[in-house]
């Protein structure tokens, strides 16, 4: 047998012996769908609770939240974790700290809050909608979060307090350290927008 031919076969063993691996991982996954109920397809509304909306909007719910609102929401769902007036518990804190990201003092420690940090707004939503409570992430309406979002932004001095926020509002508001990023230079990193989850998921047009 020549190299030639002895790589050939080789090549054509490897495939077959893949093959193999691929039909019985298919028979390993029906097996175990059929025994422990593995494998089963999520319904349109576990789906819907799993989505990223990108910082122009794109992706926001509909619904809509005062302040008023959400100050109710906030002290049924979150004041134990985070303080009567935001100012951190269990939870971390979420206003203040506006300047205290860069100084020249090694004493005074950064402080990290939605307020001084989070470059979007709508950030905030996203977070609040999937991981909020604590005790019960994503069981929150898109109202509540809606409510909340305006009344930690408010508390935050940055929306006005008769502020309606929904899906059009919510992308406008101008967060305190939207500058405080830089785009990163390296763009051939990342895949063309066309190929990421949100144009699978109908976010991006």
């Amino acid at each position: 047998m020549s190299t030639i031919t002895e790589r050939r076969f080789v090549a054509r063993a490897c495939l077959f012996a893949v093959a193999l691996a691929s039909i019985g991982a298919d028979a390993f996954a029906r097996e175990a769908a059929a025994k422990f109920g593995f494998g089963t397809r999520p319904s349109e509304a576990e789906i819907g609770r799993f989505f990223s909306p990108l910082p122009d909007g794109r992706g926001m719910p509909q619904g809509s939240g005062s302040v008023l609102e959400g100050k109710s929401v906030y002290q049924q769902q979150c004041a134990s974790c985070h303080g009567e007036k935001l100012q951190g518990g269990i939870g971390d804190r979420l206003i203040g700290g506006r300047g205290t990201l860069v100084n020249a003092d090694p004493r005074k420690a950064p402080i990290k809050t939605v307020e001084s940090y989070w470059p979007y707004a709508t950030t905030l939503f996203d977070y609040v909608k999937r991981a909020m409570p604590l005790t019960a992430p994503g069981s929150l309406t898109d109202d509540q979060v809606y409510a909340l979002t305006a009344y930690i932004l408010f508390e935050a001095n940055i929306v006005a307090d008769d502020v309606i926020m929904n899906a059009e509002t919510l992308p406008k508001v101008v967060m305190p350290n939207v500058d405080g990023f830089m785009p990163d230079h390296r763009p051939e990193h990342f895949p063309p927008v066309a190929k990421t989850p949100h144009q699978s998921l109908g976010i991006v047009k």
